[in-house]
């Protein structure tokens, strides 16, 4: 979600994501609350971090509760490594509409903080 996201704020900037527990497919849930929210990030792909460890990268963001913790050494550059952390979603336990509410709530937690790193860290140092 953080992914299109960002890319929505600016189309031209570079945008990967991945996870140390990627599936190799997306949460579809993820897919629908975006979509309400007007992002189709349908085409997106759920990448495992070792494809992009020895990569040169502006921004590492880790976003999920353990993600911090877990995320391994990157041997590329890295200017700026952060943690913004989020509930996830998928791991929320009770009936459909309880589920779908708690994707909802990250994903406006999502859209705030990252609207706010872009505005104060991206486009604030153009």
């Amino acid at each position: 979600m953080a992914h299109g996201f960002l890319q929505s704020f600016d189309d031209k900037a570079e945008v990967y994501s991945a996870g140390t527990q990627a599936s190799g497919k997306l949460n579809q849930q993820a897919v629908d609350v975006m979509r309400e929210a007007g992002i189709d990030i349908s085409h997106h792909t759920s990448d495992h971090i070792d494809l992009y460890l020895n990569d040169a990268w502006d921004y590492v963001i880790t976003v999920c509760g353990g993600a911090n913790e877990s995320c391994p050494t990157f041997t590329g550059q890295v200017k700026h490594r952060i943690h913004i952390g989020f509930d996830d979603p998928s791991e929320a336990k009770g009936s459909e509409e309880y589920i779908h509410s708690e994707f909802i709530r990250v994903r406006d937690e999502i859209k705030a903080a990252f609207l706010d790193f872009y505005n104060t860290r991206i486009k604030g140092n153009e």
